[in-house]
């Protein structure tokens, strides 16, 4: 079956972070890599495809994505991680580059599918996790979320979640609920936990802390998940409505729009997560900039309450904790209309337009609040006649 092997590739500790002119290069350097490369021998002579592939470089690194033909998720991950380390190898230039993460992430049905592969008396454990952690060498180590379960373990992933939270450099603790000493007012958004809504209170640091550590933990799931149903939906050239395989995500929007949910749909909903959650991660988050924003807020928050919930760490505080979050972030709730068929055309009625509701047709989604909003150029409304501008079109006249 075809794997989707998520790998995080690092710059040496201690070297500076790449500019502009650097990512491309490194950029060019992997793609090229990958192309010379169609099949690779996996243990035993076992054959492993290389189908497709995809390079994101960010200052720190890469996110490959790289989708493989493998008889089981082992082999996979195994053959994949030594081919990337591999290419960085033999790359001068990216030599020193580390391989921090390499790992198939399955949806369920898929995970079984994995598992029913892979029988015999030396057949790998009946759960996807414990065999990636008999194949890494992680059994039984805290912060994995098959080793969750004693109170050890449970406070070292509480802690592994809470050192997570500086990373949200747009907000403080005051957003998730926690009062504290001075007010900081950021167009459109109070960072202060003065502000805090009425209906969560008592919410401590800590709390609040695993709220914002968890929704770094979620974009990661989040980009992953995305990127796997956007290639899915490339592949078989379909909709969500239509798509014979399982969706991670898309199918988690508004049920309404399925059939319009394609590959090239998928692409601008992705682009719209990374611009969303880089501005989280940069600090330069002011506000949410269109529909699309407001839903793909509405997954990383999911996302966030999921991993909480697995690792038994969703208590009321920090449950809480993201409700205060999303309160403060969300202008409003109108996107939630979406998800009820009863108020599918209020923003079209006359009501809808005397309260001021946002336009919540599909064709809006990707269209910006107003003019001081942000929304990635791929990602961002085509041209009124139908048709992309293409590369020749924007040139200048010679």
């Amino acid at each position: 079956m075809t794997y989707a092997v998520s790998v995080d590739a690092r710059i040496a500790a201690g070297t500076p972070e790449m500019d502009e002119l650097q990512r491309i290069g490194a950029g060019a350097l992997l793609e090229d890599g990958f192309e010379s490369v169609e099949e690779i021998a996996g243990p035993d002579g076992t054959e492993v495809r290389l189908r497709d592939t995809f390079v994101g470089v960010y200052p720190g690194g890469a996110l490959l994505k790289v989708f493989v033909d493998a008889p089981a998720l082992e082999l996979a991950e195994e053959t994949v991680r030594e081919l990337v380390e591999e290419l960085l190898e033999r790359t001068e230039l990216l030599a020193d580059w580390t391989v921090e993460r390499c790992q198939v992430e399955l949806h369920p049905d898929q995970a079984k599918e994995s598992l029913d592969a892979a029988d015999g008396p030396d057949a790998p454990p009946n759960d996807v996790e414990s065999r990636r952690a008999r194949l890494m060498g992680l059994a039984g180590e805290a912060g994995s979320p098959h080793a969750a379960g004693t109170t050890a373990e449970t406070e070292a992933i509480r802690s592994k979640i809470r050192a997570m939270a500086p990373r949200l450099a747009a907000f403080g603790v005051g957003m998730f609920g926690v009062p504290e000493p001075e007010e900081e007012e950021t167009e459109g958004v109070t960072k202060s936990k003065n502000a805090r809504p009425d209906s969560a209170p008592g919410i401590t640091t800590e709390e609040a802390e695993l709220a914002a550590g968890a929704l770094i933990w979620g974009t990661d799931v989040l980009l992953d998940e995305l990127f796997q149903d956007a290639h899915a939906l490339d592949r078989e050239a379909t909709n969500v409505a239509e798509c014979d395989g399982p969706m991670w995500l898309l199918d988690e929007l508004p049920p309404r729009y399925a059939l319009q949910y394609d590959a090239r749909f998928a692409r601008r909903f992705l682009v719209t997560a990374i611009a969303l959650t880089t501005r989280l991660t940069e600090g330069s988050f002011r506000q949410l900039s269109c529909v699309a924003e407001e839903l793909a807020l509405r997954l990383l928050l999911r996302e966030a309450e999921v991993t909480l919930d697995t690792f038994g760490l969703l208590d009321e505080g920090v449950a809480s904790a993201l409700e205060c979050f999303a309160e403060l972030v969300y202008e409003d709730m109108d996107h939630e209309w979406l998800y009820d068929d009863a108020m599918d055309g209020i923003d079209e009625s006359e009501a809808g337009e005397a309260l001021g509701i946002t336009p919540l047709a599909i064709t809006n989604w990707f269209t910006p609040f107003n003019k001081d909003r942000y929304v990635h150029p791929y990602a961002a409304d085509e041209p009124e006649t139908g048709t992309r501008v293409s590369d020749e079109d924007s040139l200048p006249p010679s």
